[in-house]
């Protein structure tokens, strides 16, 4: 059985703290400011855990301590335990997406080991949290002792680990932001363009999801170039044509940069096939005399 301590006991902290099996581990400890979340998710574990303000803890002896607090806080945290001093076996994970297990090394912590541990899905709540991390993947980084441990939670979540190196740990996050908020960011300026054409953007979301579903079940079958479909993957120059002049008056400079800019990235998707060679270059030269014109234009705001 293995001792755990949770500080941050919000959605991600509430949901580790839920869902870690009791048969392995025992949450000795739930630290946070607010500690009235941190008594609702006590009451719903068997044994009880302590509800302690940090500011309350005298020392650690746990296997292992899980930071699930904010980004900005983890830093805190981390200068508190080097204060306290947990053994030399002592394992501390955080779950920062974007930060390295180096976070916790700058705070002088050379007596326990320090790694990151990060599920890569979306947590709204914290009794939805054992769910969504079924099956889901796990980012685990840091020392090889905390490697190894972030590797066995994460599967005995029910979870996928995957190992990132340290030096990359920030632009693994920014991957899964494009991929997650810059993707609905991109959606929902599809469905405001939609909505110039009739109706509301509700209606427009309701009409685009299912070619968005498909878009996104031809991915998860095809590479990223045998998934494009439409005027880019065809480099189809005339309707690239008319949907520029569609735009005009209707969306904003920004708007039709963001269209312009996933053109290009959409005709590096089509290869170097030489019956398309000069059609590619073509259509690349519009875009890129569109795109200044249009820059010119938010410049002079």
């Amino acid at each position: 059985m293995q001792t755990v301590s949770i500080f941050g006991i919000g959605r991600v902290g509430g949901a580790l703290a839920l869902a870690l099996p009791r048969n392995k581990y025992e949450i000795k400890n739930l630290v946070g400011r607010s500690l009235e979340n941190a008594r609702k998710i006590s009451s719903e574990i068997d044994s009880g855990p302590n509800v302690l303000d940090e500011n309350e803890l005298a020392g650690l002896g746990e296997d292992i301590i899980l930071i699930t607090t904010g980004d900005s806080e983890i830093s805190a945290v981390s200068k508190k335990l080097a204060e306290l001093g947990p053994g030399r076996e002592t394992v501390v994970l955080h779950t920062s997406g974007s930060l390295s297990s180096e976070v916790l090394r700058n705070q002088g912590n050379s007596d326990y080991h320090v790694g990151s541990l990060h599920p890569l899905v979306s947590i709204s709540d914290s009794r939805l949290g054992p769910e969504r991390m079924r099956d889901a993947y796990f980012a685990v980084e840091g020392d090889d002792s905390a490697v190894r441990i972030g590797n066995e939670i994460a599967r005995d979540l029910g979870g996928k680990p995957f190992t990132v190196e340290t030096k990359n740990k920030a632009l693994y996050h920014a991957s899964a932001v494009t991929a997650c908020g810059h993707l609905v960011a991109l959606l929902d300026t599809a469905f405001r363009m939609f909505s110039k054409c009739g109706g509301d953007e509700i209606q427009s979301k309701e009409i685009l999801m299912p070619l968005i579903k498909s878009t996104i079940s031809n991915l998860e079958d095809q590479n990223s170039a045998d998934a494009l479909t439409g005027t880019f993957a065809r480099v189809d120059t005339e309707t690239f044509q008319r949907h520029i002049e569609a735009m005009k008056g209707e969306l904003s400079a920004e708007d039709r940069i963001v269209y312009l800019r996933l053109g290009l990235q959409s005709l590096g998707l089509v290869g170097e096939d030489p019956d398309n060679k000069g059609r590619i270059s073509d259509m690349k030269e519009k875009i890129l005399l569109e795109e200044k014109k249009l820059r010119k234009k938010v410049n002079r705001r």
